[in-house]
């Protein structure tokens, strides 16, 4: 089990000028015409992912070139689960909103050692808002440490929800008593949660480590938990890095969530109609 972790010597800073850097890289892009296209149906990518891809994979590895990588943006060859140390990084999160020049995204980049996040960053360079957090020595923002909200209770939590989901499932029927915020950048999203500024976060779709990493230890130093929808823990790195859903929140509010929700999220996945309005 990994306990507080010591980085070596500058690590810290390094990398989190290399995310710095990546954000500068994305706001040349932010906001002005930008070469984007379907990487597949319904997925885009954008010339600013691809730049910041190639920018991290250079910086975060110039120190340790055999470490282990696992991007979105890069084709997977496995090697990374021959490797101690990896980096998973999504070079923008939540690329739809980027494109469309809403600031509700995010470079989120993490070092994994034994299936754990180590080191974390989720930055959103629209709003200077850089999250951060190293295993046993807390999660900030900017000076301020985070802290996950004490809501414990579904009655009036703030949960965060993707648009995407919001059109297709009737979340507000399984939750009546929930208000639900959408927002884009699931990485994103998971930071506001671990700063405390919504209660907890709720998905249906599968989920893959780029989106996740960083954000699984802000949540965790913050003091939230993160599990798949069906409630298992989240492990990374794994030869097939996806998970079914996620959701977050602190403890007696995510037994709570997971309660209302697994049942019907069972009968989804299993094909089972669902038992109410909550679509296909």
């Amino acid at each position: 089990m990994i306990g507080q972790v010591k980085l070596e010597d500058g690590e810290l800073d390094r990398v989190r000028d290399a995310v710095r850097e990546a954000g500068r890289i994305a706001m040349r892009f932010f906001g002005n015409r930008c070469a984007r296209w379907e990487k597949s149906p319904g997925q885009i990518v954008t010339e600013a992912d691809l730049a910041i891809d190639r920018f991290l994979h250079a910086a975060l590895r110039r120190t340790h070139p055999d470490d282990g990588w696992l991007s979105e943006e890069t084709a997977d060859d496995r090697l990374r689960l021959m490797r101690r140390r990896v980096w998973v990084v999504d070079p923008i999160d939540g690329t739809r909103s980027f494109a469309e020049g809403v600031p509700e995204f995010a470079i989120s980049v993490a070092l994994v050692i034994e299936n754990r996040p180590v080191l974390g960053f989720v930055y959103n360079p629209a709003k200077e808002e850089m999250f951060e957090a190293v295993r046993g020595g807390g999660a900030r923002l900017g000076g301020d440490r985070l802290r996950a909200s004490g809501t414990e209770t579904l009655e009036g939590a703030r949960i965060c929800v993707s648009r995407f989901e919001a059109r297709r499932r009737n979340f507000a029927a399984l939750l009546p008593r929930v208000e639900l915020v959408t927002l884009g950048s699931l990485a994103y999203k998971l930071a506001l949660v671990a700063a405390g500024r919504f209660d907890g976060y709720l998905s249906w779709r599968r989920t893959h480590d780029w989106d996740i990493a960083a954000a699984l230890l802000l949540l965790e130093e913050a003091g939230a938990v993160a599990s798949d929808a069906r409630g298992a823990p989240l492990e990374l790195n794994r030869p097939e890095p996806t998970h079914a859903g996620i959701l977050a929140a602190p403890p007696a509010l995510h037994r709570a969530l997971l309660h209302a929700t697994a049942e019907a999220f069972e009968r989804l996945r299993t094909g089972v109609p669902p038992l109410g309005p909550l679509g296909a």
